[in-house]
């Protein structure tokens, strides 16, 4: 347990730095938070479901059925595709890509993320992932609202990057 409540603390730092602009934190604790994630997978796997993906199934359906009423165990797709969607980041961390693809990326991990503390999170770890939650929201809100300034360029531009027109 206490592997994912460090995961978890590693990814909310993470996408503060990333926020606050402080690229060198943000990608160690990222890349940390992962490795610290993929050893709980690992953890789990091996002490909880003895590496069958059935049991794990299962206790996902057990989980959801408590919670919601459904015994429906789907969720566990979610987190293969959380644990591959967040690798896949790690490595490609600094490459260029469309800024859509990464608004989606963050979108699915941010949801995980809420779901894992606060949905299915119990005691403190609730009460942690709201808080990270809005402290995360709001860094983002000033963050945003800092760089919403648009510059507009004053003076001259010069003739290599203006286009030239034709007589």
């Amino acid at each position: 347990m206490w592997l994912a409540d460090a995961a978890t603390a590693l990814y909310v730092a993470a996408v503060a730095w990333r926020l606050l602009r402080h690229d060198r934190l943000a990608r160690v604790a990222w890349t940390a938070g992962c490795t610290i994630f993929l050893v709980h997978v690992a953890f789990a796997f091996q002490f909880y479901h003895h590496w069958s993906h059935v049991e794990a199934y299962r206790a996902t359906a057990q989980q959801t059925k408590q919670l919601f009423g459904i015994d429906a165990g789907f969720g566990l797709y979610f987190n293969y595709a959380f644990a591959i969607v967040w690798v896949a980041d790690v490595v490609w961390w600094g490459r260029p890509r469309a800024s859509w693809i990464s608004t989606m990326i963050h979108l699915f991990l941010a949801f995980m993320f809420f779901n894992a503390t606060v949905v299915f999170g119990k005691g403190w770890v609730r009460w942690t992932g709201v808080i990270a939650t809005i402290a995360l929201l709001v860094i983002y809100g000033i963050n945003r609202r800092r760089t919403s300034i648009t510059l507009v360029p004053v003076g001259p531009v010069l003739m290599s990057d203006s286009k030239r027109s034709k007589k």
